[in-house]
């Protein structure tokens, strides 16, 4: 019907309209909140390059996890920063390394909390790649995917064992959902949910975690394993290939220059769709505000919504608590 019958102002005339409408909404257990936690701090640590987002260390678990759930956050997702580093990543083997040390405190803190644990050895290697190396054809250093699945392998069964609930793989190596899967299922770890980081790409977006989580590789990238910012089908591709080596949630990150990856993975699988807020997304609205360029709360929250209408059921998000308290 012609103008002025059709007005879809009608819709947006009030406060109160506008959310009786809306098509997506926010609620604080869509966030999950990742964590640093510290085998050397005596106290929390700025992270200089994400304002407002710490180093913990791991006597502050238990009231982390408290202040989650008082949040109503949907879960946490933990990373370590352990006392020493070598080539092979040992210390993500150490049952009492930080993660698995936080993962008891928190779990016996809130038992309630769901706590996800991230699980890749670039935090624990003196080179900072995702596994183990080996020369490559050319002579120089290279992944060696399949070594790299026995010690991530491993790693998962030192979290499950201290109580995670998820394990997060986000080391990008092939094969690895299929590996943990047997591994946890052989160790009567039956109950014990994967998230994949199904679709994780080479992004610049992750400078700032790599000052808080102390990774950054000491030569080359991550290019010969985390995918290529250029390709959407093969995103598909690894998404299907994570879901049928028994992955119960898939993740894709970054999630702000992947909104379209995000919609395309949503529309093939039936599992839970995860997205990664990550670092440099988080540190650019927070550089912007303090510029005075931006309305922070607002930003924040839009842009946590576009991730959701994109598709994502769950957002891993710096922003988590901000926004927790924003929905009130």
């Amino acid at each position: 019907m012609p103008f002025p019958i059709l007005r879809p102002r009608r819709l947006r005339a009030t406060a109160a309209m506008r959310r009786l409408v809306r098509e997506t909404s926010l609620a604080p257990r869509d966030f999950i909140w990742p964590l640093f936690f510290s085998a050397t701090l005596s106290a929390p640590k700025p992270v200089g390059t994400m304002p407002g987002v710490l180093q913990w260390p791991v006597s502050s678990a238990a009231k982390v996890a408290r202040d989650a759930a008082s949040h109503g956050l949907g879960a946490v997702l933990l990373f370590g920063l352990p006392k020493t580093k070598d080539a092979r990543g040992t210390s993500a083997l150490d049952p009492d390394g930080p993660v698995p040390r936080a993962v008891q405190e928190m779990k016996s803190a809130v038992p309630d909390l769901i706590v996800m644990t991230d699980v890749c050895v670039d935090e624990y290697t003196d080179h900072g790649h995702c596994g183990i190396l080996r020369e490559g054809a050319r002579g120089e250093p290279s992944v060696d995917n399949d070594a790299t699945l026995e010690v991530l392998a491993e790693m998962a069964l030192v979290h499950a064992r201290a109580g995670a609930d998820v394990i997060a793989p986000s080391d990008m190596m092939d094969g690895r959902v299929g590996r943990l899967r047997k591994a946890l299922d052989e160790s009567s770890f039956i109950d014990r949910c994967i998230l994949s980081y199904a679709v994780k790409y080479a992004s610049s977006f992750y400078g700032p975690f790599r000052e808080a989580a102390d990774c950054a590789p000491k030569f080359g990238d991550r290019a010969t394993y985390q995918m290529d910012p250029g390709n959407a089908r093969e995103a598909l591709r690894e998404a299907r290939l994570d879901e049928e080596e028994g992955a119960d949630m898939l993740m894709v990150k970054p999630a702000l220059p992947y909104l379209d990856i995000i919609r395309s993975v949503r529309e093939q699988t039936t599992l839970p769709v995860l997205a990664y807020n990550v670092s440099g997304e988080y540190s650019m609205l927070k550089a912007a505000a303090a510029a005075g360029m931006i309305d922070y709360p607002r930003a924040m929250m839009e842009v946590l919504t576009s991730i959701r209408r994109a598709g994502a059921d769950a957002i891993l998000t710096y922003h988590a608590i901000e926004a927790a308290e924003a929905l009130g």
